[in-house]
């Protein structure tokens, strides 16, 4: 008989002697295993060493190693087989509908880092883009007197969203909106964050079959990968408060995003990817029009 750990290393090789991509919610091939492993069996997925050696019977290896077959075959992220993701703890429900979360936003709210520019009047939050109601969730608990507007243009993805707002009590606080863009969000907010689609159309290119199984429409950005940013930053101060703050992912795209907007103000926020992937930009400084073209 196998024990949990054995099966786990052997999953590891497997999916490391196949190439599958990471990045969706782990960042190897270990980690892609125990999480696969564990889940198959019905285990909790924080404490491996807990269940390490735990014997698992020649029926229940065989499941594993069907899941890990299925992963190896599909090329779809773990958390599309699993139907289950984590952000800072919180655990999301997600399918094919929407893109996996990962976004480094959510370490932002959690740890504090944007509250300097927080405070009472920080009453309405926009969640834009909001994929599976991952960060709309996060914000509403981490802020529990502010009330968001979760927006995305995907029917589909506002879908899985509800999913997860009801999932965690909270419809009261949270509005999910079908919006393209700001279009359809009437604001003013007085914190708006977004993960929006930004990859440039080289990148989209390149990319692994497990973020091709992810919606496009969640990604892929143009060009330069700023065509969402440009019309979001020439749309978002008539949805602004006045001390209102936009925090704004560009994942690998901080070269393309200078060049885009060349002279306007930003802060860069240190994230656990370092201090490319996230920017907080002010109302006043997006009303200067600095570089925004």
């Amino acid at each position: 008989m196998s024990t949990v750990i054995e099966l786990i290393e052997a999953g590891a090789k497997r999916l490391d002697d196949a190439g599958v991509a990471f990045g969706h919610g782990t960042a190897n091939a270990f980690d892609e295993a125990a999480w696969l492993v564990l889940w198959r069996l019905g285990l909790p997925i924080d404490d491996i060493d807990a269940v390490a050696d735990t014997a698992v019977s020649p029926a229940d290896a065989g499941k594993v190693a069907a899941l890990l077959d299925e992963r190896i075959a599909t090329r779809k992220p773990a958390a599309y087989l699993t139907k289950e993701a984590w952000l800072q703890g919180v655990s999301f429900y997600v399918d094919e509908r929407a893109i996996v979360p990962r976004s480094f936003i959510a370490e932002l709210i959690a740890d504090g880092s944007i509250d300097y520019w927080l405070g009472e009047h920080t009453r309405r939050v926009l969640d834009l883009c909001t994929g599976n109601g991952s960060l709309a969730v996060i914000a509403a608990l981490t802020y529990p007197d502010v009330t968001v507007d979760a927006a995305d243009l995907s029917v589909e993805a506002l879908e899985v969203a509800a999913i997860n707002v009801t999932r965690h009590e909270l419809d009261a606080r949270i509005t999910l909106i079908e919006s393209d863009g700001l279009a359809k969000v009437p604001g003013p907010y007085d914190l708006v964050l977004c993960n929006p689609p930004y990859v440039n159309s080289a990148s989209m290119a390149a990319l692994p079959a497990e973020y091709r199984a992810e919606p496009e429409l969640a990604l892929a950005g143009g060009t330069d990968g700023m065509d969402f940013v440009r019309q979001l930053f020439a749309d978002a101060p008539s949805r602004m408060s006045d001390q209102a703050v936009l925090v704004l992912e560009i994942g690998n795209e901080r070269e393309h995003f200078e060049a885009a907007f060349p002279r306007l103000e930003v802060v860069w926020l240190d994230t656990s990817a370092g201090e490319d992937e996230v920017l907080l930009v002010t109302k006043t400084a997006l009303q200067s029009g600095a570089g925004v073209r």
